[in-house]
């Protein structure tokens, strides 16, 4: 049995519906999304706030931020890539594998997007 939940509606044109493909950053009419749910997920968001105000940043350096596992963090910064949000430069250093980790111009403007969708959410809710 599920719970009844109610959602509630937003004034038309303040805050886009979190409805868009999770790697659309346009909709069907043009306009760009203003919330990606790529960048919702926490370990995401923070791999992407990370990298906007320090790159490059290392696996290990990345790992140690959020404490996370090596699968897990593997796993969210595959699906950044795969979406162009981040790029991997994989090298070696003493003999050992090293990827440094850095946001692309995409990336930023994905994550600026969600900041605008965050910010415009507060504002509303603030204003009821």
């Amino acid at each position: 049995m599920k719970p009844n939940t109610r959602r509630h509606e937003a004034p038309r044109g303040e805050i886009e519906p979190a409805k868009s493909p999770p790697h659309s950053s346009s909709h069907s009419d043009g306009t760009d999304s203003k919330f990606d749910r790529l960048v919702y997920e926490r370990v995401r968001l923070g791999i992407m706030s990370a990298l906007a105000v320090n790159e490059p940043l290392t696996f290990n350096e990345l790992k140690a931020l959020f404490e996370v596992s090596d699968g897990n963090l593997s796993a969210h910064a595959r699906k950044l890539e795969e979406a162009g949000y981040i790029e991997c430069a994989k090298s070696f250093a003493d003999r050992r594998p090293k990827s440094e980790y850095r946001l692309t111009s995409a990336g930023r403007q994905a994550l600026y997007r969600y900041l605008d969708h965050i910010e415009a959410v507060i504002k509303a809710t603030r204003r009821s």
